[in-house]
């Protein structure tokens, strides 16, 4: 039986390529993708989410929920970090311009995963690969929400407290902190992704043009090529990495048991007060601490699965 899920996404190109991978994966139900403001705002984040349902033309269409210009917290970038147009695209997507009609279904994000989990009790996991926005909103407007979902996997956060976007937060829990910190805390089950396993997995430049080579000439393949290839310039020009890192391809690779991992149980929580440590994920790891862990933290994974579960998706939804 295949697994129900939800996603939420800002994409980006690493978001979208995993999102399309979950929309050919034959072991997932995809019910709804939301639409969160990160490294795009939130009404092109929901403009990207229906270009790419209309792309592949699943047999049964997600249904998309919803945000709106005003949420966008990468509008002011931190100095001296690439910001995201450098590294996805001035529309996330890079070099594509996602045109789309107007959704005629609106359904604000938020409202459509507490429906959705009302809808299947006990059956929906919510995968979130951006902030913390929507699950947070989620939860205020059906403090039930926690038993009637299957869990929560999110990408957020640090295992060392060491960030990509300040010198110790992780890009997801800066954008929204106070978000972050609600969904800590509330009783949902949580398996949380951190910056170093969900970038652990990725695609050298050698392994983008081999895989680029093996997609074919349609226009879903021609998509996914243009994405790979511009991910990989970007990367050449401004980051220090020699590979594309894949975290959402990682939480999607979880999620359905293509790779195997490894976690931890442990007391967390989000600093949203500090001047420098603002989205902060502080881990209590004190020998004699009385506090009840309040999440599951993924401490490593089998990276060699994620990219071959990764790899073979995108030949999967290229033939679409």
């Amino acid at each position: 039986m295949a697994r129900k899920i939800l996603i939420d996404a800002d994409p980006g190109i690493a978001d979208a390529l995993a999102v399309l991978v979950a929309l050919a994966d034959p072991t997932l139900d995809v019910l709804a993708l939301t639409a969160c403001g990160g490294v795009v705002s939130g009404a092109q984040a929901t403009r990207n989410l229906h270009y790419l349902v209309g792309l592949v033309d699943p047999v049964r269409h997600p249904r998309i929920g919803q945000a709106d210009e005003s949420d966008h917290p990468c509008r002011i970038w931190p100095a001296g970090m690439p910001h995201p147009h450098a590294l996805n695209g001035r529309f996330g997507l890079g070099d594509t311009e996602p045109l789309v009609p107007d959704l005629h279904n609106r359904r604000e994000s938020a409202r459509l995963i507490v429906d959705i989990a009302r809808e299947h009790p006990q059956d929906v996991r919510i995968l979130s690969f951006g902030p913390l926005t929507n699950v947070a909103l989620a939860l205020d407007l059906d403090p039930e929400l926690p038993m009637l979902l299957n869990g929560l996997i999110c990408l957020g956060g640090s295992l060392h407290s060491i960030g990509d976007v300040t010198p110790s937060a992780e890009l997801n829990l800066w954008s929204n902190p106070r978000a972050a910190k609600t969904v800590l805390k509330s009783p949902v089950g949580k398996i949380l992704i951190p910056l170093e396993v969900g970038h652990s997995a990725g695609l050298t430049f050698e392994d983008i043009d081999r895989l680029t080579g093996l997609i074919p000439s349609t226009p879903t393949g021609e998509f996914l090529t243009s994405l790979l290839q511009f991910a990989g310039r970007a990367c050449r020009q401004w980051l220090p990495f020699e590979e594309v890192s894949l975290p959402a391809a990682t939480a999607l690779a979880i999620a359905t048991g293509a790779a195997t991992f490894e976690t931890s149980q442990i007391a967390a929580d989000v600093e949203v007060g500090g001047e420098l440590t603002n989205g902060t994920l502080i881990l209590d790891r004190r020998r004699f601490q009385h506090r009840q862990p309040n999440i599951e933290i993924v401490t490593s994974v089998d990276t060699t699965a994620v990219v071959d579960y990764f790899c073979r998706g995108v030949r999967r939804i290229a033939v679409r």
